[in-house]
């Protein structure tokens, strides 16, 4: 047998990043070291963050890029600290690696996992399971803009940001929510929009929706403002299958759904370049929690949970389902973090994972 080998990027980045992403990795070598040699990861590890920002006045090295382009997925952990602009943090490291390497389509599964209590009613009894995707290229999130008149006396500084749809932008990420909806039993696609307010860039976004549509006539579908999604993902999110929305709206739900589930602790993601062109990075929602790194108890399941959506795009679905299942038996059996009224360590529960992937 031919052994598949992985190149993966190890970029833990700050606070609780360097924990999870040390539990992510365990997990993902248990499941090379038990696969009879069919496959293997080979870690590259990378030092960028706040610390090397400190130490170098850049988050990573001009050369970043570079010297991720040929690897097969990047493993990410989280970005921020206190010493650092939130701002020149992210757009230094996690949205210049997004943008960089056009990782268009952001997947964020809301999933509620056994003994973990949720602030919806009868939430496990309802089989509530949706996906939000999250266009991750343009947007809101493009940084067109800029602060001027800084020179003005008095309060007469600025600022404008810009909001960037293109009609490729939209139409490729409506086919890959109407071609991922098609996988799933109930095949919807809920679209978010805030076109009554916003009369260019998302009637555009509208427009697209509407003609892509047509060419999915087995999907269902339905245009939902964003004010009214937020209030559908709390009082009717059994009506919830794959979302669709922009790079701030879908961050802003798939945070809220994640909150719904029980923490945003539980949450993965995949920021995915859908054509290979360039690597994919995989990382948990939650951030780098400066006030609990360094303790041992950061929730490890976002980023466990994450290295299933890799696992899924190397095409290891069948290991992808057995970290997702030694997941759900982990916290079944009552092998929880603090923030989701547990009491175990990272190590705890990773081990746990690890004992029940079967």
């Amino acid at each position: 047998m031919t052994s598949q080998i992985f190149e993966i990027a190890s970029i833990p980045a700050d606070g609780v990043g360097v924990e999870v992403v040390e539990a992510g990795r365990n997990v993902l070598d248990a499941l090379a070291q038990n696969s009879g040699g069919a496959f293997t990861f080979e870690w590259k590890d990378f030092d960028w963050g706040s610390d090397y920002y400190a130490r170098h006045g850049r988050m990573m090295p001009v050369d970043g890029l570079d010297q991720l382009k040929d690897l097969d997925a990047i493993f990410f952990g989280a970005v921020g600290w206190p010493t650092v602009p939130d701002h020149v943090s992210l757009w230094g490291l996690r949205i210049a690696i997004c943008q960089g390497f056009d990782q268009w389509a952001n997947i964020r599964p809301v999933n509620f996992l056994p003994n973990v209590a949720s602030p919806i009613v009868d939430a496990h009894e309802r089989n509530l399971d949706w996906i939000v995707v999250r266009e991750n290229s343009e947007g809101e999130y493009s940084g067109f803009g800029g602060r001027n008149f800084s020179g003005r006396a008095g309060l007469g500084e600025v600022a404008t940001q810009s909001a960037v749809f293109t009609e490729v932008g939209c139409e490729r990420i409506f086919r890959y929510s109407f071609d991922l909806a098609r996988t799933r039993p109930r095949k919807k696609v809920s679209k978010v929009t805030k076109s009554n307010a916003q009369q260019f860039g998302m009637v555009l976004w509208d427009d697209v929706f509407d003609r892509v549509a047509q060419d999915y006539p087995d999907v269902e579908t339905e245009s939902v403002l964003v004010d009214a999604m937020a209030a559908k993902f709390i009082l009717k999110p059994e009506d919830l299958d794959v979302v669709v929305a922009s790079n701030l709206h879908a961050d802003i739900l798939s945070d809220l759904g994640s909150a719904m589930a029980g923490s945003l602790g539980l949450a993965a993601s995949a920021n995915l370049n859908p054509e290979r062109r360039f690597p994919s990075m995989f990382e948990p929602v939650h951030g780098s929690a400066p006030d609990i790194a360094g303790q041992g108890i950061a929730n490890p399941v976002g980023q466990i949970g994450s290295a299933a959506l890799m696992l899924d795009h190397f095409g290891l679905n069948a290991e992808a389902d057995r970290v997702r299942a030694a997941i759900e038996k982990t916290c079944a059996d009552g092998v929880r973090s603090r923030e989701v009224g547990g009491s175990s360590s990272t190590r705890d529960i990773t081990s746990a994972i690890i004992d029940n992937l079967g």
